[in-house]
């Protein structure tokens, strides 16, 4: 039997375009990102849920590279989801990207590998 990284189960829902947590099977806690165990009650039983994918921009850079700038900027930031989760992303539509403004997650793909990130709720396709 191979071990699993903790991690595993998001990276996999990534691939199928869901966006998932880890949630505690004792208190019902949830987590991100993935820990192999709870922080609220110490059991290391979950299982993943599927997360809504929208969330509201609290804070957000542009993040430049001191040696390796980007062709366009990045932009960063940290969302809060309805679940009461925060985490951090890329923002596809960085002039857009200010705090409290509402986003919803995309599955994007970036150099080979897909990856969540967020667009605005004005920001289009």
């Amino acid at each position: 039997m191979q071990a699993r990284r903790d991690q595993d189960f998001f990276w996999e829902g990534i691939d199928r375009g869901e966006l998932l947590a880890q949630q505690c099977d004792e208190c019902g806690q949830l987590r991100h990102p993935p820990q192999p165990m709870c922080a609220a009650c110490g059991s290391n039983k979950w299982h993943g849920v599927r997360l809504s994918g929208e969330g509201t921009i609290l804070a957000n850079i542009e993040s430049v590279h001191p040696t390796r700038r980007d062709e366009e900027p990045r932009c960063v930031c940290l969302v809060e989801l309805p679940e009461g989760l925060r985490m951090v992303s890329s923002v596809l539509d960085p002039e857009n990207a200010e705090n409290g403004v509402p986003v919803k997650f995309e599955i994007t793909e970036y150099d080979g590998q897909l990856l969540p990130m967020v667009r605005t709720a004005g920001g289009g396709q």
